[in-house]
């Protein structure tokens, strides 16, 4: 007999709901092969088998809450699987006598408070949270998913709501879950005008929790710069033709995660996270940068790897894949941890600054807003000229960074962004 684990989930990742079990007892299951469809709050992803073996007994079920190193399953001789375990494809003709009722993951309390599910205003399509597999079991059993009301956290929908809508149930009453600090009680909105309440998607619950945590933890400062990125851009636009011969387009997201990795081996403070337990600063001896990316369902943070290790086109193909991977929200968590720097870049929508959160366990973040064509002064000609400047801010953790280091990390990134020449040296 062997234990089957539930693998790591990843860093910042406490937690992970069952929305589908791919194995029962008595399958042969290989290593790597999937055995749970799981939902964090920023995605949805396959757990891959430890080991191989025949399933002896299955110890999850949809709905559950499972953690990293959780026994999910026995891996042994075959037992004789129950007709009564086998999931029914389709609901029963005649609904059994007794009602039927969701089985809780945990110890249900005495009295739970409930709220209606909001509606959408007609013309606009409600948010549906549903996994993958109850899509395809709604699909299945012919039934409109914004007909069923989910019992689960922001009323997402279960395989145990779709059957019981099939059999006509009434739909379950949605638990108020009580927040996790004591806030303060809002006012009747609606004595002032019309209102509407929406759910909050899970990426945003769990934007919720980290902005909360990072602005309760760091005593964050912003630092302010621009840099004459004429010289940069008119690069830029030579390279992209060689670039798009290699599927890859040269954005200054790209060109920035190059010249931040030399600015963090040049001040390795702003590649560390602080360690107050024990009094230390961990210097890390790699450089993984995260990239925020404004997706549909909210932001999301890839993290692109070895930054250092990488050419400018390298990297302008990888961020380009993974962006398109946020925004099809097909990351993994793996690809999301790690990050010890972040950039922000909102030069494509606009603005003229802005002051990014730190993500805590990182101690800076960049943010990059929209680049104009300013009057510079030429010294050596006596006269103004035209130049293309782009502001940029950077936040840190003043804990461990000083506003001096701060400045000097501003002023070697702008030097490396108004002179490409030093790229091929510093980068």
């Amino acid at each position: 007999m062997a234990e089957l684990k539930l693998p790591d989930l990843g860093d910042n990742v406490s937690s992970a709901v069952v929305v589908g079990v791919l194995i029962k007892e008595g399958d042969s299951i290989t290593a790597g092969q999937p055995v749970l469809e799981l939902e964090t709050d920023k995605a949805v992803m396959e757990a891959p088998a430890s080991e191989g073996g025949t399933v002896s007994k299955v110890l999850v079920k949809p709905g559950d809450e499972v953690k990293s190193g959780q026994v999910i399953a026995v891996l042994g001789e075959a037992a004789e699987p129950a007709a009564e375990n086998k999931p029914a494809p389709t609901p029963p003709p005649t609904p059994a006598p007794a009602p039927v009722s969701p089985q809780p993951s945990s110890t249900p309390a005495p009295q739970r408070s409930v709220a209606p599910l909001p509606s959408a205003p007609v013309g606009q399509r409600r948010l549906i949270p549903a996994a993958p597999s109850v899509r395809r079991l709604a699909r299945e059993l012919g039934i409109n998913l914004l007909e069923v009301v989910g019992s689960g956290p922001a009323y997402r929908i279960s395989e145990n709501d779709l059957r019981r809508f099939a059999l006509g149930e009434a739909p379950a009453a949605v638990a108020a879950q009580p927040p996790s600090a004591p806030a303060p009680t809002l006012p009747d909105f609606s004595r002032f005008g019309p209102v509407r309440r929406e759910a909050m998607s899970g990426i945003r619950r769990a934007t919720v929790r980290s902005m909360a945590q990072a602005w309760s933890t760091i005593p964050m400062v912003t630092q302010f710069d621009k840099a004459d990125i004429t010289e940069m851009e008119a690069l830029r636009k030579r390279i992209n033709p060689r670039a798009e011969k290699r599927g890859a387009k040269v954005t200054m997201t790209a060109i920035l995660l190059k010249i931040a990795a030399a600015a963090l081996k040049q001040f390795p403070k702003f590649n560390a996270s602080i360690d107050t337990a024990t009094n230390e600063v961990i210097y890390k001896e790699y450089i993984h940068i995260g990239v925020a990316v404004d997706t549909p369902t909210g932001l999301l943070v890839p993290v692109v790897r070895d930054v250092d290790k990488k050419g400018v086109i390298a990297l302008a193909a990888e961020l380009g894949e993974i962006a398109a991977k946020a925004r099809d929200r097909k990351l993994t968590p793996e690809e999301m941890q790690g990050a010890s720097f972040t950039i922000s870049n909102l030069g494509g929508i606009g603005g003229t600054g802005f002051t990014p959160i730190v993500n805590w366990p990182e101690v800076a973040i960049m943010g990059v807003s929209r680049s104009s064509i300013e009057p510079l002064w030429n010294a050596e000609k006596a006269t103004f000229e035209p130049r293309n400047v782009m502001p940029f801010s950077l936040s840190y953790d003043h804990r461990l960074i000083d506003g001096a280091d701060a400045a000097r990390f501003c002023r070697f990134v702008a030097e490396m962004l108004e002179d490409p020449f030093l790229l091929g040296f510093e980068g």
